[in-house]
């Protein structure tokens, strides 16, 4: 019985996934259709190249958007697993076929010299929708794949890679739309790129404290009674030096950030800190 409600809540999880990331696909569409597209202003990655293609051929968006991704779906279950595979096929199919549908859907902002506006705007629906998708497992734009395979061949990182790979894709736009529709196409990519990072990590993302001091146990209990997180405690030892250190370790949120600042400063302003960005924190309360 356990180990069929086990498979049922599998199932529930996945399926609740999949929707969010249907609902991501038709968020980003719209950004396309009723913001970017209309005012010259395209995307990055495979989704910009299909929109290019949509205007040398005429052919559907949604339509290269599905053939161009196919490659890169492939790609994505070789290196990821099958499960990114098929969330990321339903992504793609949710964009490719909103696209379609929002083809003729009307403009909400109208370029009219303000294109600051155009781009913040088209950014934020785009990197919104596609936020939503990564952080529910799934893809909307194959482009990412590749730089992750190019990066284990290469001397060069994922990020690196991707903002290249984008250069390109921006010089193939600039084809259509102009140098500034080029332009004005990366920076709604910038912007979406940012907003994709906070849906994904949140706004109050998590952070790892590392504190070495000398005065440890009231450092400890000043976060407790200011913060109310938990700590723990390593004894470490100066490489050079020999002498003997606490180093304590805490989780906090980003928006305690400052706070611990704070503490740190009235109870010993000569301790040594790192912060780290984590991605993901599960488990217990230690400390």
């Amino acid at each position: 019985m356990g180990k069929a409600q086990t498979q049922a809540s599998k199932k529930a999880m996945l399926f609740a996934r999949g929707f969010i990331i249907i609902i991501g696909g038709f968020i980003t569409a719209y950004g396309l259709e009723a913001v970017l597209i209309p005012n010259s202003v395209s995307d990055g990655g495979v989704t910009g190249l299909s929109i290019v293609g949509s205007q040398w051929t005429g052919l559907p968006l949604g339509l290269l958007i599905g053939i161009l991704n196919i490659p890169f779906i492939y790609l994505g279950y070789k290196q990821i697993g099958k499960s990114f595979a098929v969330l990321s096929i339903l992504g793609i199919a949710s964009l490719a076929v909103s696209t379609s549908l929002m083809h003729h859907v009307p403009t909400i902002i109208e370029i009219e010299g303000d294109t600051l506006l155009v781009t913040v705007v088209g950014g934020i629906i785009i990197g919104f929708g596609m936020g939503l998708a990564l952080r529910n497992g799934g893809a909307l734009d194959g482009i990412d794949m590749l730089a992750v395979l190019l990066s284990r061949k290469l001397p060069f990182g994922t990020s690196d890679l991707i903002l290249f790979l984008n250069l390109f894709v921006f010089i193939v736009v600039s084809t259509v739309f102009g140098l500034r529709g080029a332009l004005m196409s990366g920076i709604a990519y910038f912007i979406a790129s940012k907003v994709i990072h906070v849906i994904e990590e949140g706004l109050s993302s998590t952070k790892a404290v590392y504190i070495i001091t000398e005065h440890a146990d009231e450092m400890m209990q000043q976060i407790r009674e200011h913060l109310g997180r938990g700590c723990t405690l390593q004894h470490v030892e100066g490489g050079y030096s020999k002498q003997q250190f606490k180093q304590i370790k805490s989780i906090i949120t980003r928006l305690e950030e400052s706070k611990m600042k704070e503490i740190i400063q009235d109870v010993d302003p000569n301790a040594f800190v790192t912060v780290y960005e984590v991605s993901e924190v599960r488990g217990g309360n230690f400390g």
